[in-house]
């Protein structure tokens, strides 16, 4: 059963003090989510019992290190319900894997008479890549524009799905307007029109139950550090038919079979993405955080995160002057909001004040600011330890802040 009090037990950072006074209040978790203690011990552990490379030691410490290693894949693998194992690649994080994606894919399957869609909600990272690949491969780019409410034109998208499209790439949630995209209708669209799909999940690995095969994206894509893991790890998730045939990203150690002066032939998926030596420690507490996860339970994290989006759209449409951004029907995670006259920065510093972390600025998504004809939002987002009384909190802050700059 769900039990919010006992979940904030296991995260130590919830109770620190903001400048040695009011306690925190962290609403800033569409950025980076906090640790819970067992994520915390696995690090050390690693470092204290097992730090040694992995794949490459005969000795008994490498074998260790790489036995949790793998275990780790393996927790991915079923977190995510992936056919197989090695169709689990483990990045530095989501911006890492749609680079790689977006130059292996362009390399192995892209050429100038093809086009590739993207969306005007996308964070940057889902943006440059293409950008970069675009200037390089010389493809066209594309993108479907997004409503009033925030929402995908999809009567735009089946104008410009053609036979030319070869692949979409698109986030799941969008990470300022916190709007659930129909990502199944859309895949089923693409895959009638042969078209391979990319899912920015960094936003939905934490608030959905994601399951691959049942979406049937292509490919997946999140960073540890959204879901309670550390920084510096992320995972690519793909369909193994498509992997076994995409150029490596980068080159080095671990992704080779054999080297010659002459000729290198390529090591197996998933070795052939993942040159040099890994972050162990952060991997092995990947698969810690996800384990976590499912010892709670994802559906009361999405019941219960859900509550709190419901309660404090509620409480923040009551306040004069406050126009929230994304009102989609199906929303998850974040609410981005302006308090008329007020610059998103002054109230963000001012809620800062008073120990309340939110987000403010364009966060990485300029596009949708200029959508809307906007510099920038004040962002709150959740996490399954934030509570009602939190949102009450900030509710009173708010209103203070207010008060104070207008």
């Amino acid at each position: 059963m769900f039990d919010v009090d006992d979940i904030r037990k296991d995260f130590p950072l919830l109770d620190e003090k903001v400048r040695g006074k009011q306690n925190l209040i962290y609403f800033d978790n569409a950025a980076s989510t906090q640790k819970p203690r067992c994520v915390i011990d696995a690090l050390s552990n690693y470092y204290t019992h097992l730090n040694a490379n992995v794949h490459r030691g005969v000795h008994w410490l490498s074998g260790k290190a790489t036995d949790e290693f793998e275990l780790a894949r393996q927790r991915v693998q079923q977190f995510i319900n992936a056919p197989h194992s090695e169709d689990i690649i483990f990045t530095r994080g989501t911006t890492e894997s749609i680079n790689l994606l977006a130059e292996s894919l362009s390399k192995s399957f892209l050429s100038e008479d093809d086009e590739v869609i993207i969306t005007e909600m996308e964070h940057h990272s889902n943006i440059v890549p293409w950008h970069i690949a675009r200037d390089k491969y010389h493809f066209t780019l594309k993108y479907i524009p997004i409503t009033d409410k925030g929402e995908l034109n999809l009567d735009v998208f089946r104008q410009i799905l053609s036979p030319k499209t070869k692949l979409v790439s698109l986030a799941h949630i969008s990470n300022t307007l916190g709007t659930v995209n129909p990502i199944k209708e859309i895949i089923s669209l693409c895959h009638k029109n042969k078209t391979m799909v990319i899912v920015d999940g960094a936003q939905s690995i934490a608030h959905l139950d994601i399951d691959v095969q049942d979406m049937d994206c292509d490919f997946y894509c999140f960073s540890g550090h959204k879901v309670y893991a550390p920084m510096g790890i992320g995972v690519l998730y793909g369909k193994k038919e498509h992997l076994e045939k995409m150029y490596p990203y980068q080159g080095g150690g671990e992704m080779i079979k054999e080297v010659s002066m002459e000729q290198t032939v390529f090591n197996d998926v998933p070795f052939r993405f993942e040159a040099g030596t890994p972050s162990v420690a952060d991997t092995i507490g990947l698969g810690v955080a996800l384990e976590y996860i499912k010892q709670i339970g994802m559906k009361g994290i999405i019941e219960y995160e859900d509550r709190l989006m419901d309660y404090a759209t509620e409480r923040l449409q009551a306040i004069e002057g406050v126009r929230i951004f994304g009102n989609s029907e199906n929303k998850s995670s974040c609410i981005s909001f302006l308090v008329e006259g007020i610059h998103h920065l002054d109230l963000g510093t001012m809620l800062d004040m008073q120990g309340v972390a939110i987000r403010t600025g364009h966060h990485c998504a300029e596009p949708v600011m200029r959508r809307y004809g906007i510099e920038g939002t004040d962002r709150i987002s959740f996490a399954m330890y934030n509570t009602i009384e939190e949102i009450d909190s900030f509710i009173i802050c708010l209103k203070k802040a207010i008060s104070m700059l207008k």
